[in-house]
C-alpha cells in the first residue's frame, strides 16, 4: 500500500512540476516564427536591476531582463534596421488573464532611448508571487503603469497598417 502512496505521490509532483514549469514559459512570436523561452533561457540573458515605485508604495527594487534582449533572442533586430517600415512595428504584450499592452519597437531600441523597458522576475531579492508573476513589464520611468503588464505570457511583434 505504501509503495502505491508512493508512485501516486511521485505522478502528482511530476504533473504539477511540469504545470509550474510550463507557466514559466515565455512565447514570442513575430511574422517569421514562434519560439518559446523557457525560465533558463530568460535569466540567462543579462540581468538589469531598477528601483521603481509601484502603484504609489515606498520604491522596489524590481530585476530581470531588457525586453529588447528578450526580443533579439528570438531574432528581433535593433539600430540600423530600425528605419522606415520598421517603425511602424509594434510589441504587443499579453498577460494570462487576458490583459494586453501595446509598445513601439524603437522604445526598446538603445539607438532611439536610453530608457530600460524591464521584462522582471525579481521583486526585492525574490520571485515574483502568483499575482504579479512570474514575469512583469516594468517601465520605471512611466507616470502611469498601465503598461507594467503583470502575468506575461506572450510577446508579439505586430506591424501596424
Amino acid at each position: 500500500m505504501k509503495k502505491v502512496f508512493r508512485i501516486y505521490s511521485s505522478l502528482i509532483f511530476l504533473i504539477l512540476a511540469s504545470t509550474i514549469l510550463e507557466c514559466q514559459q515565455l512565447t514570442i512570436q513575430t511574422d517569421a516564427r514562434k519560439q518559446i523561452l523557457s525560465r533558463a533561457d530568460v535569466e540567462a540573458l543579462p540581468h538589469v536591476k531598477v528601483t521603481a515605485s509601484d502603484h504609489g508604495s515606498s520604491p522596489v527594487n524590481f530585476e530581470g531582463v531588457t525586453l529588447e534582449s528578450v526580443l533579439e533572442k528570438a531574432g528581433v533586430t535593433f539600430g540600423e534596421s530600425m528605419k522606415g517600415k520598421r517603425l511602424a512595428n509594434c510589441l504587443l504584450v499579453e498577460a494570462a488573464d487576458g490583459y494586453r499592452a501595446v509598445i513601439a519597437l524603437p522604445e526598446l531600441d538603445p539607438a532611439f532611448t536610453d530608457k530600460q523597458t524591464v521584462l522582471a522576475f525579481l521583486r526585492d531579492g525574490k520571485p515574483l508571487d502568483e499575482k504579479e508573476g512570474p514575469y512583469r513589464i516594468v517601465i520605471p520611468d512611466e507616470k502611469r503603469m498601465a503598461r507594467w503588464v503583470r502575468q506575461v505570457t506572450t510577446l508579439k511583434i505586430v506591424d501596424v497598417q
